[in-house]
């Protein structure tokens, strides 16, 4: 008589499971957040979250899992360019010449927006729940208060400066529109002239940058 043959059971180990598991799920948030800075800093926030779950190749279900809100996700997103642009006034701060600090922020800042604008959107909205974003948008707020303060004390910036009026020229930033992103941050540079140049206490002008074009091409 024969003897049965034993088949061997294949054991799957739970730990080795749960490690594929964290792994594709550490890769779905990686695509997703990809997915979200791409759409975010071409677009804006106002990319639907389908959207984003479409570009990055997963469901719903599985973004809503890694971020059930908007905010959370743009808040993860952008967290790279929020510190990015502390460092940029930490580095206008540290500047010995005020007036020179001051204007490095300016461009920098109007430049990194330009390549962003769902960073600029998110600079200007009120996350309640994003705590470390807050917090940091208000340390860069007041660090500008400071370095603007600095640079009127040098005679640079005229009396009747107030940090509201950068406010008021980043919001206006927002709106230029560019058929390309090279486009887009030539006509920022040159608006970041502009704005240094209405800012400053002497009626002294320097050459602006090249203009982009940002009309239609039917527009003389």
């Amino acid at each position: 008589m024969d003897t049965p043959v034993r088949l061997a059971k294949v054991r799957v180990v739970p730990e080795d499971l749960s490690q594929v598991q964290r792994s594709d799920a550490i890769d779905n948030r990686e695509r997703i957040l990809r997915a979200a800075r791409t759409l975010f800093a071409a677009e804006g926030l106002d990319v639907p979250m389908r959207e984003v779950a479409r570009r990055a190749d997963v469901g719903p279900a599985t973004l809503y899992r890694h971020f059930p809100t908007k905010e959370i996700l743009a808040t993860e997103a952008l967290h790279d360019q929020m510190r990015a642009c502390t460092a940029i006034v930490d580095e206008g701060l540290a500047d010995p010449d005020p007036a020179r600090g001051f204007r490095h922020v300016i461009e920098r800042t109007f430049e990194s927006n330009a390549h962003s604008r769902g960073f600029s959107e998110a600079f200007m909205s009120t996350f309640p729940r994003a705590r470390d974003f807050a917090a940091d948008r208000e340390y860069t707020l007041k660090a500008l208060a400071e370095l603007a303060n600095r640079a009127k004390d040098r005679g640079y910036l005229r009396k009747d400066f107030v940090l509201d009026d950068l406010i008021l020229m980043l919001t206006a930033h927002r709106g230029i529109r560019a058929d390309s992103p090279a486009a887009r941050v030539a006509a920022s540079r040159r608006f970041a002239a502009y704005v240094i140049q209405a800012f400053r206490a002497s009626a002294e002008t320097a050459p602006l940058p090249p203009p982009a074009r940002i009309v239609p091409e039917s527009i003389p």
